[in-house]
């Protein structure tokens, strides 16, 4: 991947952003019309429509309105040296997500917010009710492979996002460094949730303006390790595989919880504040192993042009 370019595409960025939200912000009408919301048969439907509008609107930007001479390694989709350069990146990706979400667990039980069951399961047992010939721990069995296996699921759609959120506009803001890429991306990214926010997507609990202020915690910190996947491997596929395996490891918060307590994801989990300090622990991780900012390579101009050189910006 190249980062050849000093300024940002102003146009190419304001029309990515602009044909995310106007493209999946109208798909929810029908949920609000309804008044079935979240609870609604096709909100599942809708949601995966909503998904891919950002991979349509990196397509159609750098297809159209910025075009590229081959949008699919621009978009990551594919990459220099394939699969052999970013199947480390895969692996990470597919169990990162359950360890930081286990972490998470973790530090909400040492500071109150989440009450667990480690080893029996009570929570998830009283969640699906008595079952005939069912023990919990066969239950826990099931909830795990959801998380590790059907979790490739959720690939799917997390790759919609990705093409676009991280494949497209985090690289398209690199000129303005890493750290701002990321921040900007994981805010827009977070708002972009808006209309399924206002339904109790995610925080179901909270206000509705708590619900964005924590949602957009949590994209920022997200968006960073995301943003890593991308950039470090130069390919698109590790962070979709990162972002399907988030959503999956999200059923590890019921798998461990005691009966009688209800998790709530504005304190306990990935998407709770108890969670982000193991989200910005892992940030941290990186940038004292010197992996982030990620050295991307960089052609020159002039006297120097075809001479690469490394760049961390």
């Amino acid at each position: 991947m190249s980062a050849e370019h000093d300024h940002v595409d102003v146009r190419g960025t304001v029309s990515f952003v602009g044909l995310s939200y106007l493209v999946a912000w109208p798909l929810t009408i029908p949920l609000f019309l309804t008044g079935t919301g979240l609870t609604s048969g096709w909100a599942p439907v809708i949601i995966l429509g909503m998904m891919s509008a950002p991979a349509l609107a990196g397509v159609v930007v750098q297809k159209w309105i910025s075009p590229r001479d081959s949008i699919a390694r621009e978009l990551g989709i594919t990459s220099e040296g394939g699969f052999r350069r970013w199947w480390g990146y895969a692996l990470i990706a597919w169990f990162g997500p359950a360890v930081l979400a286990l972490l998470a667990l973790v530090v909400g039980w040492m500071l109150g917010v989440y009450r667990a069951d480690w080893f029996g399961f009570s929570g998830l047992a009283e969640t699906y009710g008595p079952a005939e010939g069912i023990t919990p721990g066969q239950l826990a069995l099931d909830q795990l492979l959801q998380v590790f296996l059907l979790g490739w699921l959720n690939v799917i759609p997390a790759f919609g996002a990705e093409l676009g959120w991280r494949g497209y506009l985090t690289r398209a803001l690199l000129p303005l460094g890493q750290p701002a890429a990321f921040l900007i991306t994981g805010v827009l990214w977070a708002l972009w949730h808006g209309p399924l926010l206002v339904l109790g997507y995610n925080y179901p609990s909270a206000p509705i303006v708590v619900a964005f202020i924590m949602m957009g915690c949590y994209g920022v910190l997200t968006s960073a390790l995301l943003g890593w996947l991308r950039l470090a491997s130069r390919s698109v596929w590790p962070a979709a595989i990162a972002h399907g395996f988030l959503n999956s490891a999200a059923g590890l918060g019921l798998l461990f919880s005691a009966a009688g307590s209800p998790v709530d994801s504005v304190t306990t989990g990935l998407l709770g504040w108890s969670g982000w300090i193991v989200l910005a622990l892992a940030i941290l991780v990186l940038a004292l192993l010197r992996k982030l900012p990620v050295e991307l390579p960089q052609q020159s101009a002039g006297i120097s042009r075809g001479v690469r050189r490394l760049s961390r910006r």
